[in-house]
């Protein structure tokens, strides 16, 4: 088991979403940075499925009540295991009591504790994601266990990957032409893609925007959206939909984000800069 000392800001258990039952209105949710995610459960040699344990901005604070291995990727929330501070991307052993927690914050929004074979919380709808009205709960609360396997045998610690700063750092958000693009004019797509945004309110449902563009599109009828779908609303934001999305919506669909920006998105903060480069369709 793990003990949760301290929940941390919005930390929850995720592996890669439910796929299967948003024809019923389920959302896909998950990881928010399936990069980070898929390679903490690599290097550990775990299923890329295997669930991990997902935080945000601030870390937790835990203790392992079994021996483990564990791997931390993602945003750099300077670990400490047992009062020594321990590297990102590197397998690390743990013993009964070893206590783990998290400090400043030095770069990114989002990083992942995976350990080996997976956190084993309960199965719903195929997937261990925590998501509200799914799953009983929508994040860990400071007391909490959460099972894992016991593992005893020791692994190396000599892997060495390196980090992928264009992540954290590249300001260029990739999109595709949305269902809607072409209602809008030449105008409000040069100014699409000439204007630097910035970030406002965020969570795994969806980013907002600052900046906005003047909205003369059409009413449409309610129609399937998906994470990184970016809708315009009346009043001219822009909504990028992330991982706990809805499935349906009813505002223009402009845009649409490649899975790697979804990636570069996760890790960003609020008044962070972006930029959207069009791609075209393949």
């Amino acid at each position: 088991m793990l003990e949760i000392l301290h929940s941390g800001l919005y930390s929850s258990i995720q592996d890669l979403g439910r796929f299967e039952y948003r024809n019923y209105g389920v959302p896909v949710s998950g990881v928010m940075d399936e990069y980070h995610a898929k390679l903490a459960n690599h290097i550990l040699g775990n299923d890329e499925n295997d669930a991990v344990l997902e935080m945000t901005l601030q870390g937790v604070s835990v203790c392992f009540h079994e021996a483990t291995q564990i791997v931390i990727c993602g945003a750099y929330l300077s670990p400490i295991l047992n009062n020594q501070a321990v590297r990102l991307n590197v397998p690390l052993n743990v013993s009964k009591g070893d206590q783990l927690k998290f400090g400043k914050r030095n770069y990114g929004v989002r990083t992942y504790l995976a350990v080996k074979k997976g956190f084993q919380t309960e199965k719903i709808l195929k997937s261990r994601s925590y998501y509200d009205a799914i799953t009983p709960k929508s994040r860990i609360a400071t007391g909490d266990f959460i099972p894992y396997q016991a593992h005893v045998k020791q692994i190396g610690s000599k892997a060495n990957i390196a980090l992928q700063k264009e992540i954290f750092i590249n300001k260029e958000i990739h999109v595709y032409k949305g269902p809607e693009f072409d209602f809008l004019s030449k105008q409000q797509q040069e100014k699409l893609f000439n204007t630097e945004f910035s970030i406002g309110l965020n969570n795994r449902m969806a980013y907002q925007l600052h900046e906005t563009i003047e909205n003369e599109c059409p009413s449409i009828i309610t129609s399937a959206v998906l994470p990184g779908t970016i809708q315009l609303t009346p009043s001219g934001k822009l909504i990028v939909l992330m991982k706990d999305c809805q499935t349906t919506g009813g505002y223009p669909r402009i845009l649409q984000l490649d899975q790697k920006s979804i990636i570069k998105l996760a890790q960003k903060h609020t008044r962070d800069k972006i930029l959207f480069k069009k791609l075209s369709i393949l």
